[in-house]
């Protein structure tokens, strides 16, 4: 009889989806034992935010993470999600560092790589599944799915030929935000079993109330395994319920073979632990119909809203959801996924903040200019014309991108040694330091204080902090159920009264005051340059003092998780007011030219 495999979620996306992240690996163990007596196929334990958010906000090491749950799991493979040639971080890699991730992740405890490239193009994938090849693990292509005009099942077909014939052992259709549905479902999946003789997976988001539909039509259609989670943590962003498709399937040629009780017994253990991590729930638990129009994932959408806020724009929301539309079909209508989803919807909110195209982030530069691939449509030529100026390039980039890339394990490595001050490092630490470099040496540092703990308590205040000059922002850091924000009061008339700049760790009590950044005022003698967004300075593009003219870039800002460059309005010697590493407001000046 034929049956259904399923593979649980609950270890990464379920939390991400939900609750940014957080869970720590202190409540994915105590249950382990009973994850690994259900008979899944794979438990999706790694990879995708879990490194970042483990490094960032948990103070745990991600491989540790990996090697416990491991040693947990011993009859469960354990599946990892890998960004092709981006890894996990936001930008593609040399050939030897993907080598080298995907040798240690294997030897650590990945069973499983489900690999995917953004714009779903195939050059990405070489050298993640060479890689994986040599380790013997499983390779599992994924699909980004789409609904553009040039996301057809015609082109999902040619794409899986492509994966089985590269040595994909089983191929995944990743619909991220929850835009498949089930009668178009069920033809995708009878059209790839007809092109490709290796099993497909269904992974389908429950943000558009369709999931669970769409799961039984694929299945019906010949699907061999499809993806779900633990009911206390399914539906809204997550999931389709796990308990749910084993019953809708018990008795029929689908029938998962798995223990009901067993699946609520961990249920109620989960739906206990969710209580720690309260404080980081997203208000949408429901059916968002809104992307069944707009397409943008759940997790973007929420991302959005805190962006906007962040930036004094919260009423302009549906303005910056139809420019998405116009960004996607202007880039060549990539996938809305990592990283491209930051990419095209941070890009909407600075065309809606400052007109279209005006300013360009450098991800969006290079998106633009082939540096991430190449995009399934021609791209608007305006906006490639805008951005190979900037990278004064004279057409496109067509070849594979990392081509373009030297060798850099080894720099890296002699870079993570200085960090650390010693000669032996391990593997592992390097390419930690290579995933996230402006995180790593903080989390090194604190890495021994071990992870942090949530509780549903809401911790006091920090001290507020001596106040500011009063030409200049005032910083506060205070803490709400256990969460630390650093929230910029910005002088009358400079901006935005309040903006909320940045959420720090919960790893500790709230921090003894610390005076405010070592921040000059404008002198009065020069032309003021204001930063334009509230973000973070992350380095100077020229040195102090140098003779710029207008148009040179002066800062480069990291917000909204993408860069922006900061340029001089007028011609003499820069100045400039603030150091780097410094969170800023919208609107505070950053820069004068005398």
């Amino acid at each position: 009889m034929a049956t259904v495999k399923l593979t649980d979620l609950v270890l990464r996306d379920a939390h991400q989806s939900l609750f940014a992240t957080r869970m720590l690996t202190s409540d994915m163990l105590p249950i382990a034992e009973k994850l690994d007596q259900v008979g899944y196929w794979a438990l999706e334990a790694w990879g995708g935010a879990t490194f970042d958010s483990a490094i960032r906000f948990l103070n745990e090491d991600p491989w540790e993470r990996l090697k416990k749950l491991k040693a947990a799991l011993p009859r469960t493979k354990i599946m990892m999600l890998l960004r092709g040639q981006n890894l996990l971080g936001y930008r593609h890699y040399a050939d030897d560092v993907v080598a080298r991730f995907v040798e240690t992740a294997a030897k650590d405890g990945v069973d499983v790589f489900r690999i995917f490239d953004a714009l779903n193009d195939p050059r990405n994938f070489k050298a993640a599944t060479d890689a994986a090849k040599k380790t013997g693990k499983h390779i599992q292509a994924a699909i980004s799915y789409a609904t553009t005009p040039f996301h057809t099942i015609e082109k999902y077909v040619e794409l899986a030929k492509e994966y089985a014939a590269v040595g994909a052992d089983s191929l995944c259709i990743k619909d991220m935000s929850g835009l498949l549905k089930p009668y178009e479902g069920y033809d995708l999946v009878k059209a790839l079993k007809k092109a490709v003789d290796i099993p497909i997976e269904i992974h389908s988001h429950a943000t558009t109330g369709m999931s669970v539909a769409t799961l039984v039509k694929c299945a019906e259609a010949g699907a061999d395994i499809l993806d779900t989670v633990i009911s206390s943590l399914a539906m809204g962003t997550s999931h389709s319920p796990t308990e749910t498709m084993v019953e809708i399937f018990k008795g029929t040629p689908y029938d998962t073979g798995l223990d009901i009780k067993l699946l609520l017994e961990i249920a109620a253990y989960f739906r206990e632990v969710r209580k720690h991590y309260k404080q980081f729930e997203s208000s949408f638990l429901g059916a968002d119909t809104r992307i069944l129009v707009s397409q943008v994932p759940g997790g973007m959408l929420s991302n959005l809203e805190g962006q906007l806020k962040e930036q004094g724009a919260s009423d302009k929301i549906d303005e910056v959801l139809k420019e998405i539309a116009v960004v996607q079909k202007d880039f060549g209508y990539p996938p809305l996924v990592t990283p491209s989803s930051q990419i095209v919807g941070t890009q909407a909110v600075f065309n809606v903040l400052f007109g279209r195209y005006n300013k360009l982030t450098g991800e969006s530069i290079d998106l633009l200019a082939g540096k991430y691939g190449a995009c399934p449509a021609p791209k608007n030529p305006e906006a490639v014309k805008k951005a190979l100026e900037t990278l004064k390039l004279e057409k496109e980039i067509t070849h594979r991108p990392a081509d373009d890339i030297p060798q850099e394990y080894e720099k890296l490595a002699g870079e993570t040694k200085k960090i650390l001050g010693s000669d032996q490092v391990s593997v592992e630490d390097v390419l930690t330091y290579a995933m996230f470099p402006k995180v790593a040496p903080d989390f090194f540092k604190k890495r021994s204080q071990g992870p942090v703990q949530f509780t549903a308590e809401a911790a006091p205040a920090a001290p507020v902090p001596a106040p500011s000059p009063s030409n200049q922002p005032a910083k506060y850091v205070v803490n709400v159920n256990g969460a630390d924000y650093t929230v910029v009061v910005s002088p009358a008339g400079s901006g935005p009264a309040v903006t909320t700049v940045a959420a720090a760790p919960a790893s500790s009590p709230a921090p003894a005051a610390t005076p405010a950044p070592a921040v000059a005022a404008p002198s009065g003698a020069g032309t003021v340059i204001l930063s334009p967004v509230a973000g973070t300075i992350i380095r100077y593009g020229v040195n102090e003092g140098t003779q710029v003219s207008s148009g040179t870039t002066v800062i480069i800002i990291e917000s909204m998780k993408m860069e922006l460059e900061i340029k001089a309005t007028t011609a003499g010697k820069v100045h400039f007011l603030v150091p780097t590493g410094t969170q800023v407001a919208s609107q505070q000046p950053v820069a004068e030219v005398q």
